[in-house]
């Protein structure tokens, strides 16, 4: 084998292989599927950032805005206790990226108990290495202890410590990518790790209302300056990359939806014209030919929105019990704390 062919094939590592697997498994769906976490390599994490910035993603300022306002409210109601004093709390982040709104919680905890450890938890190492560089730097009194984990398939990684509660946070809406069978899924795996007592504090983007019509949902999913597309378009580029695949990223298009029934934006990639792509096989995946009507897409990811009584039966289902709600003025977005039963 010559040189040159050695240097065409990709490398293929533990991620990769799981990598092929969704891959296999969501593209020989009908309808064609790609799961969301596979937006998340290094270059999928950075444009995730520049969306959360962008005027039309009112997500994560709604919530950051959330937290500053009410963030030592939130620490002292998950610290609170029948006890004489309150325990100490250890927090743990699911899918935390570059975890910059968790910094304003931290910074909260910090003044209340003097100092805490935060796990995040994330598929990304390098989100994880920049939010570590961040919190280290800028809030004196937390340790830092990065776990690379996919948090929806493996157990997770709580490093539990003596006369502590957890406080688990799963923020951002990151519960509305997942169908609400999947959702209790998520959930009941993290309250399976947790003891009772423990805490998860949950952030929901909420369903349409006075204040939010479906054309501010589509245009967070379908911002002005593409920075969506490219991210949504991406996806492809890592199967690129890290399969050999062969997707041509030009002969396919951005697309966001709003679907009432299930109350959620849809992103999908379609295809702009009827083509045929192939992915090499690996260890664990045959060889896979995919062809491509004109029309025909690749769902990507969903994003559920919430009315309050849908959040009150997902924490329910999981075996969680409703402490306390946040909102902000408009009532876009909900922060729900919640004690594990």
């Amino acid at each position: 084998m010559s040189s040159s062919t050695v240097a065409a094939e990709p490398l293929l590592t533990a991620t990769s292989e799981a990598v092929a697997r969704e891959a296999q498994a969501g593209l020989t769906a009908n309808p064609k599927t790609l799961s969301p976490w596979l937006f998340y390599d290094e270059a999928g994490s950075r444009l995730f950032e520049q969306i959360t910035q962008l005027p039309e993603y009112y997500l994560t300022r709604t919530e950051r805005g959330i937290f500053t306002t009410y963030a030592d409210d939130i620490i002292r109601h998950a610290a609170a206790s029948d006890l004489a004093s309150s325990p100490a709390l250890t927090l743990i982040e699911l899918g935390a990226g570059t975890a910059t709104k968790t910094g304003i919680l931290l910074a909260a905890a910090v003044r209340q108990q003097g100092s805490i450890v935060y796990q995040p938890v994330d598929v990304s190492e390098s989100a994880l290495a920049e939010a570590s560089e961040n919190i280290l730097a800028n809030i004196p009194g937390v340790t830092v202890r990065c776990q690379v984990a996919d948090y929806t398939r493996e157990p997770l990684p709580l490093d539990r410590l003596p006369n502590t509660r957890t406080l688990a946070l799963y923020i951002g809406s990151s519960i509305g990518n997942f169908s609400p069978t999947d959702a209790v899924d998520v959930l009941s795996n993290l309250r399976d790790q947790l003891q009772p007592g423990d805490v998860l504090l949950l952030g929901t983007d909420l369903a349409p209302g006075p204040h939010k019509t479906t054309a501010d949902l589509l245009a967070a999913y379908d911002d002005a300056s593409g920075t969506t597309a490219a991210f949504n378009l991406n996806v492809l580029t890592r199967l690129n990359r890290d399969l050999g695949a062969n997707f041509n990223i030009a002969a396919f298009g951005h697309k966001a939806i709003w679907n009432p029934t299930e109350s959620r934006i849809e992103m999908h990639l379609e295809s702009l014209r009827p083509q045929t792509v192939t992915i090499p096989a690996t260890a664990t995946t045959p060889k896979l030919t995919l062809h491509f009507r004109q029309g025909e897409t690749i769902h990507t990811e969903n994003s559920h929105k919430f009315s309050p009584a849908a959040i009150s039966s997902l924490l329910s289902q999981s075996r969680f019990a409703t402490s306390q709600t946040w909102h902000d003025p408009n009532h876009l977005f909900a922060v729900t704390l919640a004690t594990a039963l």
